[in-house]
């Protein structure tokens, strides 16, 4: 019924944006260059349908359009080299995936396309999916443009636009949960363009700046000092040609491509800041300060994560368990013990979380190269165990026999609330991780954090943390993608893209 009680008449017709038949490619690059027309395409037909009913009413027809998406299909096993972990399918079959932003995905989607052709010798088809495009979605990079809250317009805005869906906004794929398109096609990628467009419309409220400014190489901290002594780097590389880093870029997507640039911080900071020291083809690091607690640190990897970067890793601050360690000292994590509740479902504490071998030997050499200690001096001041993340700030005021036993129990070294949480996401995210912790703090030991408890050693090695972050980033830079994205971090069944 419309508002003054008379009959509606049935939307029978639905409009869509005219498509290409799907179409075979075998070179890459055109095949990107085609997903990026059908989803310009599918934007714009939205966006114009929507400027329209929002200034002229409801419209006679439903206004529909589709993600675009790669389809695959082989009937042979291929003989793939065994040491690939990606690039390919394991067994004959169709595979597709749903796909949005070709334009923010073009390289990794060409690289991933062209790993494909290139293993199994055979096309791949690209052309428009039964998946319908949100219009929350297809408007979210206008600034201009809101979608209105429902009940907010003349008329309900399901009835004519496609709104998000939960049944195509999950994580089944990288859970492992056996997701299967609707046809029975498996998938090409561990996520859904729906899950894809939900993450960057979050990054963006999270973290206040856009995710093209995302680099490869992202690390994480809990404590604002690492974020200025990040400008204070990103400064100095900047004032250096030859360092290859372009610009630096914060909250607000305020960007500086000199030195001596000013860099306002906005009003009002988001919840995880976000800076970023950019370089050709994503190759620049990214420093996200999640705060305290386990669950801003599932938040920020959640959605990070379909961004694909190459490596992310926690440098924050820890409390040593251990009367050996001095407040400063190093803490590389090589196990985990998993309090933090938070991926208890998706993940579960049964589940190991491996070193990676990779990943381990860079922070190392890291250390090594930003302190100028080699081998057995660097046991003054960094040592390798178990960390155990919890989701209790304050556990000393509690009973301490159940936790201080455990601890004992699993060797653990230090403990924080965020580092196994961001492993353990990127262990199911497929996302190469590591840690490397500061001590602030020695509770078991009579040595809390607490004004001027801080030595001048202590500031030296605030100080340098960060930068031994950075610098594990870039020799992780050098390395070939296939040997950083092991096979240590795939399962039975996983998809051809990384």
């Amino acid at each position: 019924m419309s508002a003054d009680g008379t009959p509606l008449e049935p939307r029978a017709r639905v409009r869509t944006p005219d498509s290409p038949a799907p179409e075979e490619f075998t070179d890459a690059a055109a095949a990107v260059r085609r997903l990026c027309d059908l989803y310009d395409s599918a934007v714009s037909f939205l966006e114009e349908s929507f400027a329209d009913a929002i200034a002229n009413g409801a419209p006679d027809a439903r206004c529909r359009a589709f993600y675009p998406e790669i389809r695959f299909s082989t009937t042979t096993y291929a003989p793939i080299d065994s040491r690939l972990s990606f690039g390919h399918v394991t067994t004959p079959g169709t595979y597709a995936t749903t796909i949005t932003r070709p334009d923010l995905f073009a390289a990794y989607l060409e690289q991933q396309i062209h790993l494909l052709i290139r293993n199994h010798g055979l096309p791949v088809t690209i052309g428009v999916s039964d998946t319908p495009m949100p219009v929350h979605f297809a408007v979210q990079n206008d600034s201009a443009v809101t979608v209105p809250q429902e009940g907010a317009m003349s008329f309900p805005l399901r009835d004519v636009f496609d709104v998000p869906d939960l049944t195509t906004t999950h994580d089944d794929i990288v859970n492992g949960r056996g997701f299967r398109y609707p046809d029975g096609a498996e998938p090409l990628a561990p996520f859904t363009a729906q899950r894809v467009d939900y993450s960057l419309a979050r990054l963006s409220h999270y973290t206040a700046t856009r995710a093209d400014h995302f680099q490869n190489h992202v690390l994480f901290t809990n404590y604002q000092f690492y974020v200025e002594e990040f400008e204070a780097y990103a400064r100095h590389v900047l004032a250096d040609p030859g360092s290859g880093y372009t610009a630096f870029v914060g909250p607000g997507n305020v960007e500086i491509t000199a030195p001596d640039q000013p860099m306002p911080s906005p009003a009002k900071l988001p919840q995880m800041p976000s800076y970023h020291l950019k370089r050709e083809n994503g190759a620049g690091v990214t420093l996200v300060n999640i705060g305290v607690g386990p669950s801003n640190a599932k938040t920020a990897t959640d959605h990070i994560a379909v961004l694909r970067p190459h490596a992310w890793m926690m440098v924050g601050h820890c409390a040593g368990l251990r009367n050996s360690q001095r407040l400063g000292d190093f803490v590389l994590a090589h196990a985990y013990l998993r309090e933090d509740k938070v991926l208890d479902d998706d993940l579960p504490v049964w589940v190991p979380i491996p070193a990676l071998a990779e990943i381990q030997v860079a922070l190392e050499d890291a250390v090594a190269d930003v302190t100028e200690l080699q081998g057995y001096e660097l046991k003054r001041i960094m040592r390798t165990g178990t960390v155990a993340t919890l989701d209790n700030r304050n556990w000393e005021l509690r009973d301490q026999s159940g936790p201080v036993q455990r601890l004992s129990q699993s060797r653990a070294i230090a403990l924080d609330m965020e580092s196994a949480t961001i492993a353990a996401n990127g262990y199911r995210f497929r996302v190469p991780y590591g840690t490397l912790l500061c001590v602030s703090d020695k509770p078991l030991h009579g040595e809390l954090k607490l004004p001027g408890m801080a030595s001048d050693f202590y500031k030296t090695q605030v100080a340098r943390h960060l930068m031994i972050g950075v610098r594990a980033m870039e020799l992780l830079r050098e390395m070939p993608l296939e040997r950083i994205h092991s096979r240590k971090l795939r399962s039975f069944e996983e998809t051809a893209f990384l």
